[in-house]
């Protein structure tokens, strides 16, 4: 247990070092039935806000034979319109239900004046957005009663105004509020590529002590002329450049469970199982050089 300036809050629990992957709902069956050597699933809670059905039914089954976190992607933690209570409420009921071992949510906002938005949008990386945020993430962590991992994201445009840059910002709200971090390698790398900054020095000055998840995807390259931009479309498999990451990341921060996110032109489950055995080999081979 950790105590906050808020209420006392569960802290994350283990999970085990290994890579695991996003549970689509074409996947349940084949996952039932084969039950791959994968070490744990992730959920976006969202898609199991039901009162009930075959959704909850699946994920409970699949509950019981591997580890579980869930990953919201709705809640728009950042922004300044009220947190909606409903949508509070039935995450609280799912977390009570399925017993994630972990729970995260973004740094971003996505909805203004009761208007949602269909994207994940970034923050000025300043003092008065850290208050909020750090006012924000306590006041969810006071209603579910335990920790939340906060993740960064891909962006495309950045503010003029910021005060800090985004890994200082992470670390200040995990120091203010108590929250873990979810360092998503991928997102680092496409945002270091759109804005020009090192993304190794990035997660040089990230603190391990605050990453209890990592993510990786694949991303798309637009390109227009001489102009080129990378999208965080999770629609391939993890790139070279982003794999070499990653290997950097963990040497830094050591043995940290891993995900293998995959959202639009989803392949078949064993596709998912390979870029997650590729993660668990350099997970492997980072305990066997520590040895």
């Amino acid at each position: 247990m950790r105590s906050t300036a808020h209420t006392v809050i569960r802290v994350a629990e283990p999970m085990p070092a290994r890579a695991g992957i996003g549970l689509r709902a074409q996947h349940h069956d084949d996952l039932l039935r084969d039950r791959p050597d994968i070490g744990w699933l992730e959920a976006h809670s969202e898609n199991y806000f039901a009162d009930g059905g075959a959704q909850i039914d699946y994920l409970l089954a699949l509950r019981e034979l591997y580890p579980l976190s869930l990953h919201g992607v709705g809640l728009s933690l950042g922004s300044v319109d009220p947190l909606d209570r409903d949508h509070l409420w039935r995450l609280k009921r799912l977390v009570h239900l399925a017993e994630p071992a972990l729970v995260s949510e973004h740094l971003s906002w996505g909805a203004v004046d009761g208007t949602h938005l269909n994207d994940l949008l970034p923050l000025p990386y300043t003092e008065e957005a850290l208050h909020h945020m750090v006012a924000r993430v306590g006041e969810l962590q006071d209603y579910l009663g335990r920790q939340v991992l906060i993740e960064n994201v891909s962006s495309y445009l950045q503010f003029a105004n910021a005060q800090v840059t985004e890994g200082e910002f992470l670390q200040a709200l995990a120091d203010r509020s108590g929250c873990g971090l979810l360092l998503d390698v991928n997102n680092v790398y496409v945002s270091s590529r759109n804005h020009g900054f090192d993304a190794r020095e990035y997660i040089a000055h990230i603190d391990p002590r605050h990453v209890r998840e990592i993510h990786l995807a694949g991303h798309s390259v637009n390109t227009h002329g001489d102009f080129s931009i990378l999208i965080d479309t999770h629609s391939r498999p993890v790139s070279d450049a982003v794999w070499d990451l990653y290997a950097f990341t963990i040497a830094r921060l050591g043995r940290v469970a891993t995900l293998i996110e995959w959202d639009t032109d989803i392949p078949p489950l064993a596709v998912l199982v390979a870029e997650a055995g590729r993660a668990d080999q350099f997970i492997k081979g980072l305990h066997a050089h520590a040895a």
